[in-house]
């Protein structure tokens, strides 16, 4: 599928860094004109403990009722080392890949990380958002900047999350009495707006059905995967 050309991977921790801070000029922190959405897609990674190679894909659910109806995946080398607040550089190559394969475009896209609760408001959420073209939202299991206060128990407990005197995301939660998610805006989309899809996605559980679905499907292709005699030699 299309995607919008933004940088080359190839790129020191310091120049990822100064990329972060020129790309977050570009996110657009409303959601388009006209938008509706009919299939919502969840993005993942799945690594091996000291492998040279990740996982990655994604599943597309249909909107109404939560039920997949495609998914696309890759399997790549890992070029860039892991380092907090800049694991967009580590995880989206392999994404771009399964991305290429995926025959169902999403009209959203929701991660298992962070939007603009980032240090320089450019987490996976915003940067994936940016190269693929697609609304995009970012819900992690954890803060990465921030706090936040207090909240209710029940089902649809908010609290916005606070970093520098910024509101910059919020906590949700998803089930009663259970620990919140933390959801921000990736691109093309506003705050209550990725509350309102992460709340609409998710059922039983803590976390949303996009990432439920494609946290198991990637797991399931790197099982795969260690079954390859080639990837020894990566």
């Amino acid at each position: 599928m299309e995607r919008t050309p933004l940088h080359g991977w190839d790129v020191t921790p310091e120049r990822a860094v100064a990329l972060q801070r020129e790309l977050r000029e570009r996110v657009v922190l409303r959601v388009p004109e006209g938008w509706t959405v009919e299939r919502v897609a969840g993005a993942d990674i799945s690594m091996s403990q000291g492998a040279p190679w990740a996982s990655g894909g994604f599943v597309v659910l249909d909107a109404h009722t939560r039920e997949p109806v495609d998914r696309s995946s890759a399997v790549t080398r890992l070029g860039f080392p892991y380092v907090p607040g800049l694991l967009s550089f580590r995880e989206l190559p392999v994404l771009e890949a399964a991305w290429d394969r995926l025959g169902t475009r999403p009209d959203l896209l929701i991660f298992d990380g962070q939007g603009t609760a980032h240090p320089r408001r450019l987490g996976i959420a915003s940067h994936g958002g940016l190269l693929f073209g697609v609304p995009s939202i970012g819900c992690a299991k954890s803060l990465l900047v921030g706090r936040h206060g207090a909240m209710g128990e029940e089902r649809g407990a908010v609290a916005d999350i606070l970093h520098q005197g910024e509101v910059v995301g919020r906590a949700v939660r998803t089930r009663a009495r259970v620990a919140p998610v933390y959801v921000s805006p990736g691109h093309l989309m506003d705050l209550d707006t990725a509350v309102e899809w992460v709340l609409r996605m998710t059922s039983r559980y803590r976390e949303p059905e996009t990432t439920r679905h494609a946290h198991r499907w990637v797991n399931e292709v790197r099982r795969a995967a260690l079954a390859d005699p080639a990837l020894t030699r990566w």
